[in-house]
């Protein structure tokens, strides 16, 4: 009851956050800054638009990309596509992939397709797990990393197989590269090798990237074609998206040259850690520029805890908390993105010991 009567912490008081997405680096003025840096004084509204899908079709190797309000929009409109052209309403993927359990469904809602989830919830959808499955199906999506399970990633060769498999039963390949930019230094690849396995591809210009919002689906010319009048359907052709795209092409610039970056140190972070013992971070090492820390502590405890470290250090270690099926633990995910360099491994470890403290 305690917890529960706890106020919500004013964002203002946070100065540092381990998380990426935290709202340090979005707030409205920082963005604005980096807008105008852009902004040339002949800029015409359709200009960054435009310039956002050149580059991003590029960047993954596809002849088309388009540009969405959202996420959520992007993935819809594709596999309608997808599921249109095959007369299949069926696509498979992972038990946690993000249409099913972020977007309420709407694969359903709004274009009554069906979700078959393959293989083990907590572990990664293997090959076999995907021979298993009997039925034909529109599609098969791919969550790069698979954000639920910390950013765990197939191994290559185990990714191609599975997209092969996919493709000799006449289901388009689908991938959910919204943290598609964390991913690539795992494979050390580029990215349009790794997209390159795929018919479409969405990735996020808010995450990784550190845009305001957003997301493009890249593709072939006709699959694009086929998406931009879903996209229309939906809402989504809003006509003055630029300042969107003025902040992704900024993260594009600034932000995805430090992947490499970002990844050395989640796993300098993970591995400090997992050395000292209060917590555990998971994977080990972190595959992607992220990973989950394991708490011996209970949801609402780290809550509190977590609300004292912003209002008297003005420190946010995470976004939320995720509950466990052990009442006495959870976790959160720590996400690596600029704000994230400014701490230490050692002040990392600090932090969770003095988090726990005052948890108990």
């Amino acid at each position: 009851m305690v917890a529960a009567m706890i106020a919500p912490v004013d964002d203002s008081k946070i100065r540092r956050t381990l998380a990426s997405h935290g709202p340090v680096r979005r707030r409205p003025r920082a963005v604005l800054e980096r807008m105008l840096v852009r902004a040339g004084e002949d800029l015409s509204p359709a200009e960054p638009v435009a310039a956002l899908e050149a580059r991003i079709a590029s960047l993954l190797g596809k002849p088309a990309a388009l540009f969405f309000p959202s996420g959520t929009m992007a993935q819809q409109a594709a596999l309608r596509v997808h599921a249109d052209r095959s007369g299949r309403r069926t696509f498979a993927a992972h038990p946690y992939t993000h249409l099913d359990n972020w977007e309420d469904r709407g694969y359903a809602a709004v274009h009554g397709l069906r979700f078959r989830p393959v293989g083990d919830r907590n572990e990664l959808m293997t090959l076999a797990d995907l021979e298993a499955v009997g039925e034909p199906l529109a599609a098969v999506v791919w969550e790069l990393p698979q954000r639920d399970l910390g950013g765990l990633l197939p191994l290559w060769d185990e990714l191609v197989a599975q997209v092969g498999l996919a493709r000799s039963r006449d289901a388009a390949a689908h991938l959910d590269g919204a943290r598609l930019w964390e991913s690539q230094p795992f494979y050390g690849k580029e990215f349009a090798e790794i997209a390159g396995l795929f018919d479409s591809v969405y990735v996020s210009l808010y995450k990784g990237l550190q845009g305001v919002r957003g997301a493009v689906l890249a593709g072939d010319e006709a699959l694009v074609s086929e998406v931009a009048v879903w996209r229309r359907r939906l809402g989504g052709a809003i006509p003055d998206a630029w300042p969107l795209a003025l902040a992704a092409l900024d993260g594009l610039d600034s932000v995805l040259p430090r992947m490499p970056e970002f990844h050395a140190h989640a796993r300098s972070l993970a591995a400090a850690i997992n050395q000292d013992g209060v917590a555990y971070a998971h994977p080990d090492p972190p595959q992607a520029g992220m990973f989950h820390v394991h708490l011996p502590a209970p949801k609402a405890a780290v809550e509190r805890a977590a609300d004292e470290l912003i209002g008297e250090k003005g420190v946010q270690l995470f976004l939320r908390v995720r509950s466990a099926p052990d009442p006495r633990r959870c976790s959160f995910e720590v996400s690596v993105g600029e704000t994230t360099m400014d701490f230490t491994p050692p002040e990392v470890v600090a932090l969770l010991h003095e988090l726990l403290d005052r948890a108990r």
